[in-house]
């Protein structure tokens, strides 16, 4: 039985406050405001279109901070500046080895399918690395590794909650893992927007997120990650009429930047 609601703050981009037991997260940390740039890699840039719903000083105090991927629209030179260099970063291993040349010492970088445990009292935070992949084919090796992550709260030993964070991935078949391994996901939160460059579909749009909800067929959809920047091709209101018309926009909840909404499923 939980005994504090999961709930989930929005503040921009990929970036979210995550309230889930006694543990508080970071995820995807873009402080960018709008008009600045973020550094994409290989030479490209684009320019936010919309401004952070908070700043780093203005963040509650932090456990962790659940990065997907080192994108400089999901981490930027503000978080690298701002953010203490002592709070753990769970990342991929790849982010890991850059993340500590740029001084940040805890940060961890878990294989597929590892975890790293966060405790306080008899609750055990556990994060687990999930599969995923940016690009398709060849050009997926141009790009940062990338990873989902699993947040299964546990209280002694028993789990009461699980959340599943997408990362910058494209629907591909390996992600059927999930489920498969990890049943009875309570909430999503899924990274969409439809990123184009030059053509190349590179996170879900309307149609492979609405594919993916209905392989994982979590309590609660989150839509974030679709308007921010320009390279985002697919918007909110594409994904919502595609839930609409497949029979699943009943358990998607819209989160405004700014505002706090329950991970809880709907009754």
């Amino acid at each position: 039985m939980l005994t504090t609601q999961p709930e989930v703050t929005f503040i921009g981009t990929a970036t979210t406050v995550l309230r889930i037991g006694g543990f508080t997260l970071l995820t995807d940390p873009n402080f960018l405001h709008r008009g600045q740039r973020a550094y994409l890699g290989k030479g490209l840039w684009s320019r936010r279109r919309t401004d952070p719903a908070l700043r780093i000083a203005q963040l509650p105090t932090l456990d962790a901070v659940v990065l997907s991927h080192l994108h400089g629209d999901h981490f930027d030179r503000v978080a690298r500046r701002e953010l203490d260099r002592e709070l753990p970063i769970v990342t991929t291993p790849a982010a890991e080895r850059k993340l500590r040349r740029w001084g940040f010492r805890a940060a961890e970088g878990l294989p597929t399918w590892r975890s790293r445990q966060l405790h306080r009292g008899a609750e055990t935070l556990r994060l687990t690395s999930m599969p995923g992949r940016h690009g398709p084919g060849a050009l997926d090796l141009l790009l940062p590794d990338v990873m989902g992550t699993m947040i299964d709260l546990e209280r002694d030993g028993a789990r009461e909650f699980r959340l599943y964070v997408t990362g910058d991935t494209l629907n591909r078949p390996m992600l059927a893992d999930v489920p498969r391994r990890y049943p009875d996901i309570d909430a999503m939160l899924i990274h969409l927007g439809g990123t184009r460059i030059a053509g190349i579909l590179l996170t879900m749009d309307a149609r492979q997120g609405a594919d993916l909800v209905e392989t994982v067929r979590p309590g609660l959809t989150v839509p974030i990650h679709y308007d921010d920047y320009p390279v985002f091709r697919s918007p909110l209101g594409h994904f919502v009429a595609e839930a609409r018309r497949r029979g699943f926009a009943g358990s998607v909840r819209t989160v405004a930047r700014g505002e706090t909404v329950p991970l809880t499923p709907p009754a």
